[in-house]
């Protein structure tokens, strides 16, 4: 598996595969092309379905400035590889191509070439599977964090501490923000309204939701969050880690711990299963950000290796199935609310495996096999293309 710095990556939203990715191939494209005169890029698939609500073309337009990128939307056309694909061409002062680069946005802000998913070039951890990795911590009398310290970059903790901040920049920056969030749905803002109610109340649900809405609704209007371990459910985590930080009084050094852990939970979601809604739909988005932040919060809450594991079996379990049906292709209905009750449903989980004794019947592993069957079964209009579910019927209405 990879590095968890693949995992967790600061951008602008509102979506790490039509957004991060496209402005990371972009970025690399221009700087391998100097003498281009201009660029074309094609979207295919679900990249191109909603793009526009995506700001994919914004971001691919921004990134290449000041020289003329031209757009060619292609949504019929989708590629076996993966559903976000797109082509960008080099062209000299006479509209030839003088190179061109086909690379898929599958998720996270992660891109691949075609036949390249999943190697294992750069990875740094053997083991792939949450199974073997409970069993090296059982084997070893060692957690979960042991297992990322001693595997990872040595500077991954320094990595997550600034995973941390930006986490917490986002939520501060939410519940501070009063604006309208960008596009047509004309959507408030809750955040600030929720908080406001939580000084009041002290009811620790309604700080996570406070903080889970904080962090996706700036997401939803373009800035800079973590992908957690998407953009479209980057506030899972937040919500419930600092609301759990600020209510009970966790450490600062705790929550990098509890990141750890949640990002190995996330990382076997990636390597075995998709975290892109465009591949298996939002089970493999909020779904794997709920198992990822139930994880983390088992491990707060002192549970071992076996509790955490079936916490963040338990967010997974219960989220499989989870469509992703954009309204207009924003990521604003129905997923800003979707991260808060995902928040909320992660607490919940650990929650209910800590009170075990951690035996339970399905294993992690099974449930990432089961989500990722699932996502193959799913009909393309639920699977972040705006043509089912929810967009559906709002476009009808």
């Amino acid at each position: 598996m990879d590095s968890l710095k693949e995992l967790f990556k600061i951008g602008n939203g509102p979506s790490s595969s039509h957004t991060m990715g496209p402005q990371r191939a972009a970025e690399k494209f221009k700087n391998e092309n100097p003498d281009a005169a201009s660029f074309r890029v094609y979207l295919y698939g679900s990249l191109a379905a909603t793009g526009k609500g995506h700001l994919t073309d914004y971001i691919i337009e921004k990134t290449i400035a000041p020289k003329h990128v031209e757009i060619v939307w292609q949504e019929e056309v989708v590629k076996e590889f993966h559903p976000n694909g797109m082509k960008l061409e080099a062209l000299d002062k006479e509209g030839n191509v003088t190179k061109d680069w086909t690379v898929f946005s599958v998720g996270g802000g992660t891109l691949s070439e075609e036949g390249q998913r999943n190697s294992k070039t750069n990875s740094v951890y053997d083991l792939e599977t949450m199974d073997d990795i409970t069993k090296w911590c059982s084997e070893n009398g060692k957690t979960i964090v042991d297992y990322v310290v001693e595997n990872d970059d040595k500077d991954i903790l320094d990595h997550l501490e600034k995973i941390r901040e930006a986490m917490k920049k986002a939520v501060e920056d939410g519940l501070a923000t009063e604006e309208l969030i960008p596009g047509k749905l004309n959507l408030k803002r809750r955040a600030g309204t929720f908080y406001k109610q939580y000084k009041e109340t002290k009811e620790f649900s309604v700080l996570v939701y406070a903080y889970a809405l904080a962090a996706s609704e700036q997401n939803a209007s373009g800035n800079i969050i973590v992908t957690a371990p998407t953009c479209g459910a980057a506030g899972v985590i937040p919500g419930v880690l600092f609301a759990m930080q600020d209510h009970f009084g966790y450490s600062d050094k705790q929550l990098i711990e509890a990141l750890c852990v949640a990002g190995t939970i996330g990382n076997i979601i990636k390597t075995n299963a998709s975290i892109s809604g465009a591949e298996v739909g939002c089970q493999g988005e909020v779904g794997a950000a709920c198992s990822m932040a139930a994880g983390a919060v088992a491990y707060l809450k002192g549970g071992d290796a076996t509790h955490i594991e079936y916490a963040a079996e338990i967010g997974l379990e219960h989220h499989l199935g989870l469509t992703c049906d954009p309204v207009y292709g924003y990521v604003q209905i129905p997923c800003i609310e979707r991260n808060a009750m995902a928040a909320k449903r992660a607490y919940d989980a650990a929650e209910y495996s800590i009170i075990t004794d951690g035996d339970h019947s399905i294993s992690l592993d099974q449930v990432v096999e089961t989500m990722r069957v699932t996502g193959i079964d799913l009909k393309e209009e639920y699977r972040e293309t705006a043509k089912g579910g929810l967009a559906k019927l709002f476009f009808t209405c």
